[in-house]
C-alpha cells in the first residue's frame, strides 16, 4: 500500500487528542434528498455525538430539492441548536452540488461528508478529525460490513485503484478533507466519486480508516439502477482521459495523427509502385491513402489547438491561485 495511504481502526476512544480548535474548526456536510424517514434519528444521534465528544463545529444539511419536507423537519428537530443550518436547492442537483454548496457556505477549515441515511454512525466523525489533524489532507472510510452493491462497488473501486494509482478501497464512502481542496479541484455533476482521485493527482495526501456499515434506517437508496453503473463507468473514462491527457493533449492527438500520416505515406508509396511500376491501379487503396492523410492532419491540427487550450487553462488556474 502507498505510504501516504494507510488504513487503521484504533481501539482507543476517539477524540481524546483533539484540541479545542480542532473540535470546532470543521463542518459536517449532510446531503439529503427525501430523507424525512430518518431525520429524527439523524438529528438525535448527531447531537448526542457532539455532546459526547464536546464538538462545536457546524452541521450543514443540504436539502437537495426534497419533496417530503426534509429541510423543514431538520429545522424542527434541531430546534434552538445553533450548530445546524439548512441549505436548500430548489431542485434535486446531486451530491456533488451539495458538497459545493456547503463548501461555499462555511469558512471552516475541514469538511466531513456524512450521508443522511445513517449507514455510518456520527460517532465516526471524531476519528476522521483526528486523522486530519495528524496530517492527512483527505481521510476516506473503508466500509466494513455487508451491503447489496458490494460486487459492483468492489469492481468499480478496483478499476479506480488500478487506473488512478490511489490505494484507497472506497472512493464513494464517508470522507473528510480540507475545504481548500475544492478551490483547486473542479467537480462536475456526479464527480464527488472522483474527488479523492482528482485531489490526489494535485498532490494532496490521502489516508484511510475502517468504518462500520449499518443497514439503512428508513427511506430508499437514491443510487440504484443499471444506468447509474453505466454513467459511473463513463465518468471513470472521462476522468482518466482528463488526468492523462488534459495537460499534454498533443501526446494523444499528435501521436495518433503522425502515425496515420506516416501510414498513409507508406501506403502511398505502395500505390505509386503498383500504378507506375507494375502497371496495376487499385483505386480503393488510393482512397485509403487519402483518408489516412486527411484524418492524420486533422488529428494533428486538433492536438495543436488542444495544446493552446491547455496552456490557457494553466494560465487561468495560475491567475486564480494568485488571486487567493
Amino acid at each position: 500500500m502507498d505510504s501516504s495511504v494507510r488504513a487503521e481502526r484504533p481501539d482507543a476512544e476517539p477524540c481524546g487528542g483533539l484540541s479545542a480548535e480542532a473540535r470546532s474548526d470543521f463542518a459536517v456536510v449532510v446531503p439529503a434528498f427525501n430523507e424525512a424517514p430518518v431525520v429524527v434519528d439523524l438529528m438525535a444521534e448527531l447531537k448526542a455525538t457532539f455532546e459526547r465528544f464536546q464538538l462545536s463545529g457546524e452541521i450543514l444539511v443540504v436539502d437537495d430539492g426534497s419533496t417530503d419536507g426534509t429541510g423543514d423537519l431538520v429545522e424542527r428537530e434541531a430546534g434552538d441548536w445553533g450548530a445546524v443550518r439548512v441549505l436548500r436547492h430548489r431542485t434535486n442537483l446531486g451530491k456533488t452540488e451539495a458538497m459545493l454548496t456547503a463548501a461555499r457556505s462555511t469558512d471552516r477549515t475541514f469538511l466531513v461528508l456524512f450521508d443522511a441515511d445513517l449507514q455510518h454512525l456520527p460517532d465516526e466523525i471524531p476519528r476522521f478529525l483526528e486523522k486530519l489533524h495528524a496530517g492527512s489532507d483527505i481521510v476516506t472510510g473503508r466500509k466494513i460490513g455487508a451491503y447489496d452493491k458490494r460486487a459492483v462497488s468492489s469492481l468499480y473501486n478496483g478499476l479506480s485503484r488500478r487506473i488512478f494509482r490511489v490505494r484507497v478501497h472506497d472512493l464513494n464512502s464517508m470522507k473528510a478533507f480540507r475545504r481548500q481542496i475544492l478551490d483547486e479541484v473542479h467537480l462536475r455533476h456526479d464527480w464527488h466519486r472522483f474527488f479523492v482521485v482528482l485531489a490526489h493527482a494535485r498532490g494532496y495526501s490521502v489516508s484511510e480508516i475502517d468504518i462500520d456499515l449499518h443497514p439503512r434506517r428508513g427511506g430508499v437508496s437514491k443510487y440504484t439502477g443499471p444506468l447509474r453503473v453505466l454513467g459511473g463507468v463513463m465518468d471513470l473514462v472521462s476522468v482518466w482521459f482528463l488526468l492523462l491527457f488534459s495537460r499534454k493533449p498533443l501526446i494523444l492527438f499528435g501521436f495518433s495523427g503522425m502515425a496515420l500520416i506516416v501510414l498513409g505515406a507508406l501506403l502511398g508509396g505502395v500505390t505509386f509502385w503498383l500504378r507506375f511500376v507494375e502497371g496495376f491501379g487499385f483505386r480503393p487503396l488510393l482512397y485509403l491513402v487519402m483518408l489516412l492523410e486527411m484524418v492524420g492532419f486533422l488529428l494533428l491540427g486538433f492536438g495543436l489547438l488542444a495544446e493552446m487550450i491547455a496552456q490557457l487553462r494553466e494560465e487561468v488556474d495560475s491567475l486564480r491561485r494568485g488571486a487567493r
